[in-house]
């Protein structure tokens, strides 16, 4: 599939909804026209026969009915009406998204970690982040799943073959993925965390243990000896009216300590129906990859989640009803109504305690995996990288991802041994940090099974740490200087425990002088190579190109020039071999009018 039939598939989408959606809004006006039509006749018929009372009767009995059979039909439109919308809504952000308008879309600017191996530097969160450019989870525990995917991506070569699949497979489902998507949207599905829900209800008055538990049975008995008394005239009206008085007040009693369940519960019901949706869709579609197979099974365990969870709303809904006006005038008193239903939901979260992680971990999962599959499908020109069995970072034509595509330069990356070092120098501006965010950016998206803005790429996840943004710190009374340099311990401190990392430096040492920079960059670097590091290092020290003659197979020289002709200063932004040959900080100022140079 090409870019262009992407967008025709969104534009096609848009189309086909637009017409449904017209429909259903001529058809709710026409619903909307016959409802009224029937309250009008109702009172019609039952002004012109007010003297004939079985037929007024008759006629607001069925007239009510046929109100009620139209709400519900009404209500159901209104359902379609919003799924249509949210189905044109969605397909025309994916074509904004197309062209790098990702506003509509959160970026989860507060999950920013400075103290991470690289979020900070590679922009993974917030305004115009890769984060914001992939996000499409309807769940809050999808977006955490997604978040942490990134963040902590996988170093297994099977599991990354296994979202790879998966992701595949879904990208080729792009109906299932636009039916998830918007029946997530149907409701705030944020304001529903079962984990903490189950919770905060266990934790609240519990009746199945007290003599309250008897009460469903005995209400009734109650309710029917007051009924039959009063219909067999052995007692007056009076007197049932106060014993019937007495029963509402015993099946209001427990009411008090119900409130902060039904309060808990009460926001809850729609996020519940839209989960119970989510899990059907899961549970009933077809899947070949094996960890789409796993997610689905961890949905199947025991009882269906859509079932179980559809079950949990029933039982909530209910309960909710014993504090309206018909249950506890009516349910409460003859059946204890709301404590049948607690009992009943304290034993729906006793028995499935051990399933509802297992539940709400598969549909994050789930969730975040369908972002990853409409990244893939609006990047039909990116690919799937292949992952290797030793270390290498190999990449044919590697672009950054966050840049217009109409003009973004690509370069290649070779880095096949172990340990090794590419030295990047050049002047400003001339595209260094930018190909090294866009080594760091598709090396995270290639651990996380996504495909990479390349022509190929071979690569083996190594944990990647990155220092290209670092900062000073007032609270901490921390200069710029320190803050590197506790950076820089720490890579060195996990190199020497074992750990195999892929490092990206951006200028190292910026915050001292000049003699002290070069001294020290050269003797890190060659602690980072003794340490059998790997990874890039970009600079301006031209001094530092000197490495690769004391360490041909380790260390490698690359350089972005900057061109002056003519006073003008022109950028190719293409990588060559060697040291940088021009520099341009003083040609620039003196553009700029600061020296006299």
């Amino acid at each position: 599939m090409t870019l262009e039939q992407v967008k025709e598939s969104y534009s096609t989408l848009i189309l086909a909804e637009r017409v449904k959606l017209a429909q259903k809004k001529k058809t709710i006006f026409q619903v909307g026209t016959i409802r009224l039509v029937v309250v009008l006749a109702c009172i019609a018929i039952c002004y012109a026969l007010w003297s004939n009372t079985s037929v007024v009767l008759t006629t607001i009995g069925l007239s009510f009915i046929i109100f009620l059979l139209l709400l519900k039909y009404h209500n159901k439109l209104f359902i379609q009406k919003r799924y249509s919308e949210l189905l044109i809504e969605n397909a025309e952000n994916e074509l904004k998204g197309i062209n790098y308008d990702f506003s509509a879309f959160d970026g989860a600017a507060e999950k920013s970690d400075a103290s991470h191996s690289y979020s900070l530097d590679l922009d993974i969160f917030g305004n115009h982040s890769i984060f914001q450019s992939i996000n499409r989870t309807v769940t809050a525990s999808g977006k955490d799943k997604l978040a942490t995917t990134i963040l902590f991506p996988s170093e297994k070569k099977k599991d990354i073959i296994a979202r790879q699949e998966a992701i595949k497979e879904l990208c080729s489902k792009p109906q299932l993925i636009a039916h998830f998507r918007a029946i997530g949207q149907m409701s705030e599905t944020d304001n529903l965390d079962v984990k903490n829900f189950s919770t905060q209800f266990a934790e609240a008055k519990s009746f199945s243990q007290t003599f309250w538990r008897f009460m469903p049975y005995v209400m009734p008995c109650l309710a029917i000896i007051g009924i039959a008394l009063y219909g067999l005239e052995i007692i007056q009206t009076l007197i049932f009216l106060i014993y019937w008085g007495i029963l509402i007040s015993i099946g209001a009693a427990p009411l008090k300590y119900l409130k902060s369940k039904i309060e808990s519960l009460e926001k809850k019901l729609d996020s519940l129906q839209t989960y119970s949706e989510l899990f059907q869709i899961i549970e009933t579609e077809s899947f070949n990859s094996e960890l789409l197979k796993a997610i689905q099974q961890q949905t199947k365990k025991n009882e269906t989640a859509s079932s179980a969870i559809s079950q949990l709303r029933s039982y909530s809904n209910n309960l909710y009803q014993s504090f309206t006006f018909p249950g506890i005038l009516l349910l409460n008193p003859t059946m204890m109504w709301c404590i049948k239903y607690d009992i009943k939901i304290e034993k729906w979260i006793s028995q499935h305690e051990n399933d509802i992680t297992e539940w709400f971990d598969a549909i994050a999962q789930f969730d975040s995996l369908i972002s990853l599959a409409i990244f893939a499908y609006n990047h039909p020109d990116y690919t799937y990288p292949e992952v290797a069995d030793t270390f290498m970072f190999e990449a044919k034509d590697l672009g950054h991802p966050m840049i217009n595509r109409e003009i973004c330069v690509r370069n290649d990356v070779q880095i096949g041994t172990h340990p090794f070092f590419l030295v990047v120098t050049g002047a400003n501006m001339a595209g260094k940090s930018t190909y090294l965010r866009t080594v760091g950016l598709n090396h995270t998206l290639a651990c996380i099974g996504a495909p990479v803005y390349a022509t190929s790429l071979k690569f083996y996840p190594f944990r990647l740490v990155t220092n290209l943004r670092t900062s000073d710190s007032l609270a901490d009374n921390e200069s710029y200087f320190f803050a590197e340099l506790k950076r820089l311990k720490m890579i060195i401190d996990r190199l020497q425990s074992g750990e195999q990392l892929f490092i990206i430096l951006d200028e190292i040492l910026k915050g001292t002088n000049s003699e002290d920079k070069q001294k020290g960059s050269i003797a890190l670097m060659k602690q980072l190579v003794s340490l059998s590091g790997n990874g890039i290092i970009a600079t301006h020290d031209l001094i530092l190109g000197n490495l690769e003659k004391e360490y041909p197979d380790a260390v490698k020289n690359y350089r972005f020039e900057a061109d002056i002709k003519n006073e003008h200063l022109s950028f190719t932004y293409k990588i060559r071999e060697g040291v940088a040959q021009n520099m341009n900080a003083c040609f620039l100022m003196k553009k700029m009018g600061i020296t006299g140079l």
